[in-house]
């Protein structure tokens, strides 16, 4: 008698299904008669394309698959990958033209190309790597921790993007060219971390993730690019996917209104406090947030896209604490509420030798916070923080592009106008409070140039560009040509399967919106001196590849920062913090401080279609800050000195996955509390926590830290619907951290007969830990 899980089985088999396309030209649009199109890693799976382009590949293998067009007169071109299933969409293959091309010999086309502009430090993430790497929970911002330089804290559960020792302030984002001011929930205003992304990534094509040598056309980054590119949606289909997780439910569509347009949107609601509770976090979270894409190609040569995005965050606090560690977190965290937005919209054009973008863009982030002395919300008296903060960018830009023979040229122009508006009301150390309300807008003005050079065959490329950004916000910020950002980069190929890059480039970014804005309790602007944050880049390396199979990356980097905003109280750059809930950069700075982050990454990565992905990454580095040119270099926060990487995923057959992923990093510097001060009743009062001992900044280290996740997925192909089942398993192994020794307030003042200035607190001390395993369990259908 058959089982009912094998006859389900059975019912799942599938001989595979037809995938159709066109291959064109990417300037002219046209259709490239005759192309041969082939899956990439699979023999003799090739078809001809007719006379109009258009090509039908039959019994395609479900599962994730890229495919090749190849033909006289144009450059082999690779896709992304695509999840092969029964709503695989219409598949359009771009090809350049490159008269060199004069031979259809055998080609096996290669996915660890890299651009001209960026030969060294940019990473593309796929498909396969966005839903198999484990541990990742197919988050965007955790997902890359498995490529080399980045850093991550392994207490709490946040993704603040750390990158070759820069903070988390010092990263941007874009999603199909429109910048994206932050990827994640509960985002900490001025910075750019959170627990979980806002970005659903069943919509994501791919992420090109740079880490150095940053296009000219991305400006604001210090520490790193991220350029997301969505899917399109499906201009034959109407195809629907439902998730049910373990922290979120979710539902996604992509199809088409009528024959021009097509569209993919998602919608996700949390339910994050049932996995913070398991954390052993007394925070209760919720969210909801939005995905839109339309697409409509008004003819072969103009388009016009439009997207959206949003998210809606509220951040509860726990009134059971299970153990003094809960007591500690809730005696500082705040409540927290957030709405935020982005929309935009671009329009291309496609002209004989270059395309041209025009594109409009508004981001909105409206954060409230408050927290009450020991939580009690049943008096006025009692708050110690109320703060509010709107804050808004419009930005048009306009980006030409043209081919020239071997060249490829770019320039273009950025004009934004941003605003902030925010009240705040704080409880001091000292008894007294700080009470103002703010506001500010600003201009800002961007312009880029840049060349590339492709030789004959590839064997030597280069790259040169220069970008200028100026804001109003000071005479001083206002001239353009102290901000010139000048880029180089060369790529030369000796040997058949060796390559030697290297980059250099000077970059720019302003301060954020809470720095600029900060007034005293008599209205003054208090940072109207700050200048931009600057950043001096260089970075070289060898690359060695055995066909599409395996690739080894070598490369050194270093970093030297410059004009950094540094604390007047506490005398800490701004981009050494950032990594806690909340916002930063609401204190009087001086634009003084410096830093220099160098060291040593190594990239391995190993595939066999259908079978194995590898990829391995060590970095060796040192992050180190001084608050002046006279002073002596101190460890940063995020000198962890080395992270290591190993993750596999092994294909078995009928569509089962197993991987894993081993990850060690060393142990952050950490500085220790003021057990006197943080003591005294007017401080634990306005602060609700230990104050730190500045005088031994980073004087402490903690323990290097080790953690294995699994994930297991299996995946049912119907005729007309799949069904995916998925196990991610973060920290296996329970490893556990050791946070630094805290203080708690035991509310008994020890000395109340003294006069209240002079009171304390008697303090009991705090053994924290962190790490416990973290199970994902999900389920998904698409129909």
């Amino acid at each position: 008698m058959i089982s009912a899980s094998a006859a389900f089985e059975a019912a799942a088999q599938t001989d595979g299904y037809s995938v159709s396309g066109r291959v064109i030209d990417r300037l002219t649009r046209e259709g490239i008669p005759y192309a041969a199109v082939i899956i990439v890693g699979v023999d003799g799976s090739g078809v001809l394309a007719d006379s109009t382009g258009v090509f039908t590949l039959q019994k395609v293998k479900p599962g994730i698959s890229q495919f090749s067009a190849i033909q006289l007169g144009y450059r082999t071109t690779v896709t992304p990958e695509y999840r092969i299933s029964p709503y695989t969409p219409y598949i359009e293959i771009e090809m350049d033209q490159d008269a060199t091309e004069i031979a259809a010999s055998t080609v096996r086309p290669s996915p660890f190309l890299r651009s001209v502009e960026s030969p060294v430090s940019v990473r593309t993430i796929s498909v396969g790597d966005i839903e198999k790497i484990p541990g990742a929970n197919k988050d965007v911002a955790r997902i890359v921790r498995s490529y080399p330089g980045v850093s991550y804290s392994p207490i709490g559960y946040r993704n603040d993007l750390i990158v070759r020792g820069g903070g988390p302030s010092e990263n941007v984002f874009f999603v199909d060219g429109i910048e994206i001011p932050n990827i994640n929930h509960f985002a900490t205003q001025g910075a750019s971390g959170g627990p979980v992304s806002i970005l659903n990534s069943d919509l994501i094509r791919e992420i090109s993730f740079y880490t150095g040598s940053f296009p000219a056309n991305r400006g604001g980054a210090l520490s790193s690019v991220m350029d997301i590119t969505l899917k399109d949606g499906n201009p034959e289909k109407q195809a629907f996917k439902a998730t049910i997780g373990a922290s979120e439910v979710g539902v996604s569509a992509s199809g088409h209104i009528g024959n021009k347009t097509t569209y993919i949107a998602s919608v996700r609601q949390s339910y994050l406090q049932l996995l913070f509770k398991l954390l052993g976090l007394p925070m209760l979270p919720n969210y909801i947030d939005g995905q839109v894409k339309f697409k409509t190609k008004i003819d072969s040569r103009n388009e016009i896209m439009y997207i959206g995005l949003a998210g809606f965050d509220n951040m509860k606090l726990s009134d059971k604490p299970d153990d003094a560690g809960d007591e500690y977190l809730l005696s500082y965290l705040p409540k927290l509420r957030q709405e935020t937005f982005t929309v935009g919209t671009s329009y291309r054009h496609f002209g004989d030798g270059h395309v041209q973008t025009y594109s409009l863009s508004y981001s909105y982030l409206n954060n409230r916070n408050h927290k009450y002395m020991n939580n009690d919300e049943s008096s006025a008296e009692n708050i110690i923080l109320e703060g509010s903060a709107l804050e808004g960018k419009a930005q048009a830009r306009f980006e030409n592009r043209s081919y020239i023979g071997s060249w490829t040229l770019r320039e273009g122009a950025e004009l934004s106008f941003r605003h902030y508006d925010g009240d705040v009301y704080r409880r001091l150390t000292d008894g007294s409070s700080l009470d103002y309300a703010t506001d500010l807008g600003i201009f800002g003005l961007g312009m880029f140039v840049s060349a590339d050079y492709k030789s004959p065959g590839g064997k030597f490329n280069t790259s040169i560009g220069i970008r200028t950004d100026g804001s109003t916000f000071s005479q001083k910020t206002a001239k353009v040509w102290r901000q010139l950002s000048p880029r180089a980069s060369v790529s030369y190929l000796p040997w058949k399967n060796w390559s030697f890059n290297a980059s250099a480039g000077l970059y720019h970014q302003l301060p954020p919106l809470t720095a600029l804005s900060y007034r005293d309790a008599d209205g003054n602007m208090v940072n109207k001196e700050l200048d931009y944050m600057r950043v001096i880049s260089a970075a070289a390396g060898a690359d060695w590849k055995l066909r599409d199979r395996l690739f080894i990356g070598l490369e050194a980097f270093y970093k030297q920062f410059l004009d950094i905003p540094l604390s007047v109280a506490t005398s800490v750059p701004l981009t050494c913090i950032g990594a806690d809930y909340g916002s930063i950069g609401e204190e009087p700075l001086v634009s003084s401080a410096q830093g220099r982050s160098y060291g040593a990454e190594l990239l391995v990565r190993w595939l066999i279609p259908d079978k194995v992905t590898l990829i391995g990454s060590a970095t060796l580095y040192k992050s180190e800050y001084r608050s002046s040119e006279d002073a002596d270099y101190i460890p940063s926060a995020w000198d962890n000195r080395f992270i290591m990487n190993l993750s596999a995923v092994y294909e078995f057959p009928r569509y089962w996955s197993i991987g894993a992923k081993a990850s060690a990093i060393g142990g952050a510097p950490y500085t220790p509390y003021d057990e006197d001060a943080s003591s005294r009743k007017l401080v634990w009062d306005a602060t609700g926590r230990p104050v730190y001992d500045y005088t031994r900044y980073n004087g402490e280290r903690l323990e290097p830290y080790f953690q294995l996740d699994l994930r297991v997925d299996k995946n049912f192909y119907f005729k007309k619907w799949t069904l995916g089942l998925y196990l991610d398993l973060q920290n296996v192994t329970f490893s556990k951290i050791r946070q630094p020794d805290a203080y708690l307030s035991t509310g008994e003042i020890v000395n109340p007969e003294d006069l209240p200035v002079d009171q304390r607190y008697a303090l009991e001390t705090l053994e924290l830990w962190s790490g416990t395993i973290v199970p994902a369990i999900g389920v998904t259908a698409e129909f």
